[in-house]
């Protein structure tokens, strides 16, 4: 099998082939479910397709805590099954599915009373510990240990002496959200799956009470398509109630959404070898080692305005500094912080008040035949959430369907991995590389790496990185549109590349030239380029305005000042 591409030849083909002949089954919304549950129905030999409003994880699914998680939250909620289920994915993530991908992450719990809470938090985590080595793939990661003061202080100098009485250190594992979800879309792809992005549904086709399919606008070009499919799987997160809402019918259930922001640092501002982990009179804060910086988030906050640009506040900011520094010896000022970013959470409404005490179980419905909706849930369960959705969707279907396999199927990079970081040097001498950056690659791409030393092969000024943003080789920039589906200079600054989080510039030094190298694969003329460039720079500029401002309204009116480009 070889691994798809998403160029915008692609695009176009997939577009027209939806088109022309029925599918069995169409899936709305482009991020972490829906494609989990492109890759489910493509696995089981059923036609299939996906569209996306806008880019693949444009909205919740690039913005999480990039955390392959049980939730240890959640156990202490007592919702042993939620957590038990979240652990047996992270096994398969790390171990099978996506090695390249997902990685395994150290966290330090301080403990701030003696006696009862190293009791207390200690069995949490032992049992945490046990669920996941008794899931049958947890194996690969080191058991809890206890710390005293001094042995905490010693793994993280950045800790204050008073902040703690000694620490538990456990592993969990974390992932680019982003990366994750075009590369699922890519191995579905590459099972013969259909998928657009920079396509919205306008509305859905009704034959009687049935759903037939749905009307798909090109954002790009403004031409609509009629798709037909016997089944429509909506899985649009946040936005499921408005994508009910094109069929005019109530929803079974409803979703709120919850904000969360991060705030990304330089890793020299924390001193530490490992992740934190700090309880708040909410909920739990994270310190996170991301390359070359950490992350450190999140809040958990009632939104209900504008979805696609959720807008984090100078209070939002506040509230995570002021809980960090609460344990920092060198406390963290607004200088420190490199980017910031802001994400919705989609739960089930009418379990609480209060979102951080929603459910993050997901539900499966079928409101009118021909249309499945699921929501709720967390990124780790993603894979569950799509064989649940495609189960319910073959139930309708007239002929008999394969059972869900996804278990055991690699995503693409992921085989041949391993033998290709055992041979990172010799492919750093091939390449002319040093041997840092081949490493970089592989962690980014897997085996798919051999790609792009090819196009580095082909043109070698693509071996050099970014001047502005040396983390990333120019070949990345094209890679991200020849093969990864980029439309927008945005989708390669936020999403195929984290520029836009990673540098005190938000990526705005990088623009043009990667608008540039960009030009070349999307027929760009300079007067498109200048166009891409305003228009991110015009973004930042708005989503800086709405980080000055003290609360949710003033801040997304702030951000909101920046339209998208397509609508532009």
């Amino acid at each position: 099998m070889r691994t798809a591409t998403l160029g915008p030849a692609e695009r176009a083909e997939a577009l027209a082939l939806m088109a022309e002949r029925e599918l069995d089954v169409l899936v709305v919304g482009g991020g972490i479910v829906g494609a989990g549950a492109v890759l489910d129905a493509a696995t089981r030999g059923l036609s299939t397709g996906i569209v996306e409003a806008r880019d693949w994880a444009s909205g919740t699914s690039s913005r999480s805590s990039k955390l392959i998680h049980g939730g240890l939250r959640y156990l202490e909620m007592l919702d042993f099954a939620l957590v038990r289920e979240a652990l047996k994915e992270r096994g398969l993530l790390l171990e099978r599915l996506a090695p390249h991908l997902v990685k395994p992450v150290p966290f330090l719990y301080p403990l701030q009373h003696k006696g009862w809470e190293r009791l207390y938090a200690g069995s949490g985590v032992a049992l945490y510990d046990a669920m996941s080595i008794s899931s049958g793939h947890g194996r690969g990661l080191p058991v809890h240990r206890h710390l005293s003061r001094k042995h905490a202080r010693r793994v993280a100098p950045c800790l204050r002496k008073d902040a703690l009485t000694g620490a538990l250190q456990y592993y969990d594992a974390q992932v680019d959200d982003a990366r994750f979800v075009h590369t699922l879309v890519r191995t579905a792809s590459s099972y013969g799956a259909l998928a657009a992005n920079q396509a919205k549904v306008v509305g859905f086709l009704r034959e009687g009470e049935r759903v037939v399919g749905a009307r798909v606008q090109d954002v790009e070009s403004g031409g609509e398509y009629e798709v037909r499919a016997r089944q429509v799987v909506n899985a649009t997160g946040v936005w499921t109630d408005d994508t009910q809402a094109l069929i005019s019918e109530r929803g079974q259930f409803h979703v709120r959404a919850s904000k969360g922001i991060h705030l990304v640092v330089p890793r020299d501002r924390i001193n530490s070898t490992t992740g934190l982990i700090l309880r708040t009179e909410k909920s739990v804060l994270f310190v996170i080692p991301w390359g070359r910086h950490w992350i450190v988030g999140t809040t958990d906050t009632a939104w209900d305005l504008d979805k696609a640009h959720p807008a984090a506040s100078s209070a939002d900011i506040d509230y995570l500094l002021e809980h960090v520094n609460s344990v920092l010896a060198t406390p963290l000022t607004r200088d420190d912080v490199e980017g910031v970013y802001a994400g919705l959470r989609p739960l089930l409404a009418g379990e609480s008040d209060a979102t951080s005490k929603l459910s993050r179980e997901h539900t499966v419905a079928h409101p009118v035949p021909g249309l499945v909706v699921i929501a709720g849930g967390k990124y780790t369960t993603y894979r569950v959430m799509a064989k649940d959705a495609v189960d319910e969707a073959v139930r309708a279907l007239d002929h008999r369907v394969a059972e869900c396999c996804t278990e055991q199927v690699p995503l693409a990079g992921a085989e041949g991995y391993h033998a290709l970081w055992n041979a990172r040097a010799r492919l750093a001498a091939r390449a002319g590389l040093h041997v840092v950056r081949v490493e970089h690659l592989l962690g980014r791409y897997g085996s798919l790496t051999e790609q792009l030393l090819e196009l580095i092969a082909q043109d070698p000024e693509l071996g050099k990185p970014l001047p502005a943003a040396d983390d990333y080789l120019k070949a990345e920039i094209v890679y991200a549109c020849t093969h990864e589906g980029a439309r927008h200079l945005e989708d390669v600054l936020t999403r195929r590349t984290r520029i836009s989080i990673e540098t005190f510039d938000r990526g705005t030094r990088s623009a043009r030239e990667c608008a540039e190298l960009m030009s070349g694969v999307l027929g760009w003329d300079k007067e498109r380029i200048a166009r891409e460039v305003k228009h991110y720079e015009k973004r930042v500029e708005a989503e800086r305005e709405s980080q000055r401002q003290p609360d949710d309204l003033t801040a997304d009116a702030a951000r909101l000042g920046a339209p998208d480009i397509a609508a532009g």
